[in-house]
């Protein structure tokens, strides 16, 4: 059974005999074939030599998965190889209920980065931040290690703790400990924000698309009077495909909300909205950052080609590409997660690298605004070295000034800049309409001016990957 997501083979030592096999279907195979399997014995004799003269005892079966998983890694940062146990951690973070810390991290060259924490997790709790690299836990370095393995040594039985050896940016490294939870993930929540509904988003997995329906219908009968919607996708590391469809469903009438095409150019296909807006057509706002990949950006890109909502916020992260999960004999030998589709908002464009840039662009703090000016935010999916090319060489938006930034005065850590601009454009009818701040200071037109060269992803030993299973 294949499941699309928006995020084995047995240990064999290949002798003599199968290789004579393998020649004989090779000759039969043609050209094509036969290169196939001479690479095929190659590999095989590379294993012998690891097994018989490595200075110490290897098992054969972590070899093939290690072989695998580099094999699939390197077609793109977002296929790879699962093994039986990972295959059952995803399986649980799509039910959306597994023990461990509630962290969405990624990996690159083995160096292990935070996408982003879950809400009200222990991760969340105890300050970690999208962008934070951890380098140990519990005093084992995690550097080299997998995303896979990293995430086997975070997640365990709840009540432990856990020492996670952070390395932030213009900060020293440092530990924290943070007790394991069976994290039981929420995954749509809402609130009244005045005279206006707030939905916030936080992930896609199996139960997302009820409890969004759930949470904003019990708030509206609530709050008869609601005069609009703010739907918050920031810092949503995405998920399954049929969820981002579905939360996208809640709000439209009818029409294309999403389309994925394969490798062959006929191999199209789409997904329509059904009759039914449970807002009953109230104007909607979504909330956007760097964030925001994945399913998220399907969800955004639908409602903001439907003409149905206007973004706030940041230019998404830029993953435009769908994953199948394919289980090997039943999940018996894992799985492979394998790029096999982009995707393209109902307008027709592939948003891959480039992300999906807001109608009112909003930095939520003067620091995130220097950081955007300085190196474009190079939290993307454009990070990536070996990342799926973007649709007709286009290119993600350079370093520049943000459009807005918050006054001198105001203080990110007691209030939500872009949530406030979310409800000015509600109260003022449109992006348009809305009055405009003064641009930035002066202080952020000299950092831009002072840029004299290309950026480069800040280093604390790789860019960042695209959502895997979680700890």
């Amino acid at each position: 059974m294949k499941k699309h997501l928006l995020i084995g083979v047995s240990a064999f030592v290949m002798g003599a005999a199968t290789m004579a096999y393998l020649n004989q279907n090779a000759r039969a195979a043609g050209a094509s074939g036969a290169e196939s399997y001479r690479v095929l014995e190659l590999f095989g004799d590379v294993v012998q030599a690891v097994e018989e003269n490595y200075v110490s005892e290897v098992e054969s079966r972590k070899l093939i998965e290690s072989a695998l998983d580099g094999m699939l890694t390197s077609l793109d940062p977002h296929s790879n190889y699962l093994t039986p146990e990972a295959l059952n951690d995803m399986r649980d973070q799509t039910r959306g209920e597994y023990g461990g810390l509630g962290l969405e991290i990624s990996s690159e060259d083995g160096v292990v980065k935070v996408i982003s924490p879950m809400d009200g997790t222990p991760a969340f709790r105890a300050g970690v931040k999208p962008g934070d690299y951890i380098t140990a836990v519990n005093g084992q370095s995690v550097i080299g290690m997998s995303v896979s393995e990293a995430v086997k040594l975070m997640r365990g039985p709840p009540g432990e703790a856990v020492t996670l050896s952070i390395a932030r940016e213009k900060t020293d490294p440092f530990d924290v400990k943070i007790v394991r939870e069976v994290i039981k993930t929420r995954s749509a929540t809402a609130r009244m924000e005045g005279d206006y509904g707030y939905l916030r988003v936080s992930a896609f997995n199996e139960k997302t698309t009820e409890e969004a329906r759930t949470a904003f219908v019990d708030l509206r009968a609530k709050n008869p009077g609601m005069k609009g919607l703010i739907l918050d996708l920031r810092n949503n590391p995405g998920g399954l495909l049929d969820q981002a469809v579905g939360i996208s469903d809640l709000f439209l009438e009818n029409g294309e909300i999403v389309s994925q095409r394969g490798r062959n150019p006929r191999d199209i296909e789409r997904y329509n909205a059904r009759p039914g807006d449970i807002s009953g057509g109230l104007p909607i706002v979504v909330l956007i950052n760097t964030g925001s990949a994945s399913a998220a950006e399907i969800v955004a890109g639908a409602l903001q080609d439907r003409k149905r909502a206007e973004l706030v916020g940041l230019t998404s992260f830029g993953k435009g590409s769908v994953q199948t999960l394919i289980p090997l004999r039943g999940g018996a030998d894992g799985a492979i997660k394998l790029t096999t589709a982009r995707y393209y908002t109902p307008s027709g464009r592939s948003i891959q690298k480039t992300g999906i840039e807001p109608d009112l662009e909003v930095a939520q703090s003067r620091e995130e605004a220097q950081a955007i000016a300085n190196r474009a935010f190079q939290f993307s999916e454009a990070s990536f070295r070996n990342a799926l090319k973007a649709d007709d060489g286009k290119a993600r938006v350079a370093p520049h000034e943000p459009a807005e930034t918050p006054p001198q005065d105001f203080n990110p850590r007691t209030g939500d800049f872009q949530l406030i601009r979310a409800k000015d454009v509600l109260k003022n009818g449109s992006v348009a309409a809305t009055p405009k701040l003064p641009k930035p200071t002066a202080r952020m037109a000299e950092v831009v001016g002072a840029r004299a060269s290309t950026p480069t992803p800040a280093k604390a030993g790789a860019t960042p990957e695209a959502p895997s299973p979680k700890p």
